[in-house]
């Protein structure tokens, strides 16, 4: 054992050690990103299943249909007479049709500011009290007047109203249900669901007359299309990458594509043919979405209250009709109706890759955190490598600390000599780099602030200027540095040892709550790693800061804009209500975690260290 613990020590004092940190950062990263793919590969992903018994979704016959569809239709024209007409106007109609159904109805007003507009409206809810429940707990139906592409919800609000009336008929429920229509997708059932737990601001958003019990699950119905419909498309990205429990989405799936026979689809994949090509395409779409971090549909502000919701968009030509999709709905209430307690058994972190395969955390985690792991890998090996002298290990010193052959040291008996190789501790100059980083930390909260307050009309200018400036920063800042002050290659080392260990520590956090945008970060500040002084390669320096400026977050928004084909002015816009609506912290991660540390890096590469002690240069 002494023998073992000296053989580590004489291991840990091997300057050889420190050149593994880059490899083994480069290791993380590429094993990271090939963990990613082998997901929709059969032998890493799990078939879906229900955890919650009590559920049983599709074991109940439904009775949604025969003359219902006569109702629906008179619902449908009253709906149709009510397009163009104002919000208040639309209430006024269907909260006299709730009534006429014996339901209880309210009103609740909301008003948001964001980027310069102002968003009002009125949002109406009725409610349906369990004949067999003590108003304990309750289940939403959402029918947004207008869904999230604009489009009025034609089928939508009809069939809500037809299954108000249905559902009253019945005897049989213990929960509560909630009718919910909003005149839009996101701030209406955000100003309602913030108001239903008293966590809303009472200057924008008035409070709720009539509540009931704790919210057990949400159903949306997005349902804009006139024909006759195939398939069911299931969303349910929710509000900064949070997910609603995977039972409600398995019930959902179980009852359409099981009892019902109808097709299913996620994420947009309106046909899927179970293969690794389709299954990669629908995992990384969710990712992409999960790390946005945008609301997609009504469902999307109840998952925050831990309020598993979904919407239903029917799609496709087929022979389905609305009688169908209100079987799907009733089928659901009903297993939601038959739960003894909140959805928890299930995941609630999970990716899908198909209707009926899916992933855990347990198995997906790894890819993110050994991403982020190579920044923090890097950033220890760079706080021991400032610590040491990398030159001149092979002189003779003495006790005075003059070098041996030194005319004035011939006489000096007492020396003490260093074995070949070896490194000697040095002290470490941490002001400059620690007051470096902090400076970019705090710099990073102007174009947060900026970006989320200034009106539409001025973002695209600001945004275009911010990126020039962008540009020209890190070669400003490097000027003022050298020109003020001689750092030297130990303080090069420690900003970019703070830098990168910030970056690691904030994006291993973020792994836990939204995987997605914690890889997709890691992955673009990746380069980061590898980054260094280059004082005597022009060439090297002109390359890494070509390549620095390609991945910078400015170019990476402009190059996402036009994907999308979308202006960056509408992008920033989206982006600033989201921030101010329902809190969406994707803008914090990009200004405040990425924008920092690439900012440092640039600074990096343009560096020009000096040998010795650095010192603040005076006239």
């Amino acid at each position: 054992m002494p023998r073992l613990i000296s053989g580590a020590l004489r291991l840990r004092r091997d300057p050889r050690i420190l050149k593994l940190p880059p490899y083994l950062s480069l290791l993380c990263i590429l094993v990271g990103a090939v963990w990613l793919f082998l997901l929709p590969l059969q032998e890493y992903s799990r078939r879906t299943y229900i955890s919650e018994n009590a559920l049983l979704p599709g074991q109940v016959h439904t009775y949604f249909g025969g003359s219902d569809q006569h109702v629906f239709r008179a619902y449908k024209h009253e709906v149709d007479a009510l397009a163009g007409k104002s919000n208040a106007e639309i209430n006024t109609k269907l909260a006299a049709i709730a009534k006429g159904l014996g339901l209880k109805v309210s009103r609740q007003n909301f008003t948001y500011t964001s980027a310069g507009h102002v968003y009002t409206g009125e949002n109406l809810y009725a409610i349906l009290q369990a004949p067999r429940g003590d108003a304990t707990e309750a289940i939403v139906l959402v029918a947004a007047w207008k869904n999230a592409r604009g489009e009025l919800n034609r089928n939508g609000v009809p069939l809500l109203l037809t299954l108000a009336r249905y559902f009253k008929r019945w005897s049989l429920w213990s929960k509560d249900i909630i009718f919910l229509v909003t005149p839009d997708s996101i701030a209406g059932p955000q100003a309602w669901v913030d108001a239903y737990h008293d966590a809303h601001d009472s200057a924008r958003v008035d409070s709720l007359p009539l509540k009931s019990g704790a919210l057990q699950g949400a159903i949306a119905i997005d349902y804009a299309q006139e024909n006759r419909f195939e398939s069911v498309h299931i969303v349910y990205d929710g509000i900064n990458g949070q997910l609603p429990n995977l039972d409600l989405i398995n019930s959902v799936n179980n009852i359409a594509g099981g009892q019902m026979g109808m097709g299913v689809a996620l994420q947009e994949m309106w046909r899927h043919n179970d293969q690794y090509p389709d299954r990669l395409r629908t995992m990384l779409r969710g990712m992409l979405k999960q790390g946005l971090g945008l609301a997609s549909g009504p469902h999307s502000s109840f998952i925050p209250y831990h309020v598993d919701a979904v919407t239903l968009q029917p799609f496709g030509d087929g022979w389905q009709d609305e009688m169908a999709m209100g079987r799907v709905v009733e089928g659901t209430f009903r297993s939601l109706n038959n739960l003894l307690e909140h959805l928890h058994q299930s995941f609630f972190f999970y990716l899908l890759m198909q209707r009926e395969r899916f992933v855990s955390i347990g198995t997906y985690l790894p890819s993110a955190m050994l991403v982020a792991a190579n920044f923090t890998i890097m950033a220890i090996a760079l706080w021991i490598k400032s610590g040491q002298r990398e030159e001149g290990g092979d002189k003779t010193e003495d006790k005075d600390g003059k070098a041996e052959g030194d005319e004035s040291t011939i006489t000096t008996t007492t020396t003490t000599t260093t074995t070949p190789g070896a490194s000697l501790a040095v002290e470490r100059e941490i002001f400059l780099p620690l007051g470096f980083v902090t400076a970019c930390q705090f710099l990073a909260f102007v174009p947060l602030y900026l970006f989320n307050h200034a009106p539409e009309s001025l973002l695209t200018p600001l945004f275009t200027i911010f990126a020039l400036l962008n540009t020209l920063l890190p070669h400003l800042i490097s000027s003022l540095i050298t020109t003020y002050y001689t750092p030297t290659k130990q303080q090069y080392q420690l900003i970019k040892c703070f830098s990168l260990l910030l970056l690691g520590m904030f994006l291993s956090s973020l792994a836990t709550l939204n995987f997605s945008l914690s890889l997709l970060v890691g992955l673009l500040a990746s380069p980061l790693t590898f980054m260094r002084p280059w004082p005597s390669s022009p060439a090297m320096r002109i390359a890494c800061t070509v390549l620095l400026n390609a991945i910078a977050p400015t170019a990476v928004l402009v190059a996402s804009a036009a994907y999308w084909q979308v202006g960056v002015g509408e992008v920033l816009r989206e982006a600033a209500f989201a921030w101010d609506v329902y809190g969406m912290y994707s803008p914090v991660v990009v200004w405040c975690v990425w924008w920092p540390a690439w900012l440092a890096g640039s600074v990096i590469d343009l560096g020009r260290p000096v040998e010795g002690r650095g010192k603040v240069k005076t006239a």
